[in-house]
């Protein structure tokens, strides 16, 4: 991430944050993936449907990622301006866990979440976030 949407993220973070916690890591990631497979599926659909005139491709909304000692943060990022546009989620860092790191072609990706919850959170990292992926991949425990 540049040093303006790192320090534009920071800004947005400060007056959440209590007394002596300290942000580790601040990246940009996606929380749902959208397939090769899927997304050809949807052109070629919208392709048909208008009769050759269009074909209309999903993308991924990028997000704005936050991890402190104690929790993390979740913005939606403008993806015209650097600026964070919307606080999406904060998740308490105690008792997360994730899955095993998937490395893909173009993105790597693993599944946080809470061991009495079902539901976990798919955070996605581009090529160039492996730096931040690692770091919250080791404060994250693997699930066991």
């Amino acid at each position: 991430m540049n040093g303006k949407r790192r320090r534009l993220l920071l800004a947005a973070i400060d007056p959440m944050l209590e007394p002596e916690e300290q942000v580790e890591v601040a990246t940009i990631v996606n929380l749902s993936s959208v397939s090769v497979r899927r997304t050809a599926a949807f052109a070629a659909a919208s392709a048909i449907v208008s009769g050759g005139g269009m074909a209309v491709i999903p993308a991924p909304i990028p997000m704005y990622l936050a991890m402190t000692d104690r929790r993390i943060f979740i913005f939606r990022a403008n993806p015209t301006f650097a600026r964070p546009e919307e606080h999406l989620m904060t998740i308490p860092r105690a008792g997360l866990v994730r899955s095993e790191i998937k490395e893909r072609l173009l993105n790597s990706s693993f599944v946080v979440s809470s061991p009495g919850n079902e539901q976990g959170l798919k955070i996605i990292f581009p090529l160039v976030g492996r730096k931040d992926r690692n770091a919250i991949a080791a404060a994250v425990p693997l699930a066991g």
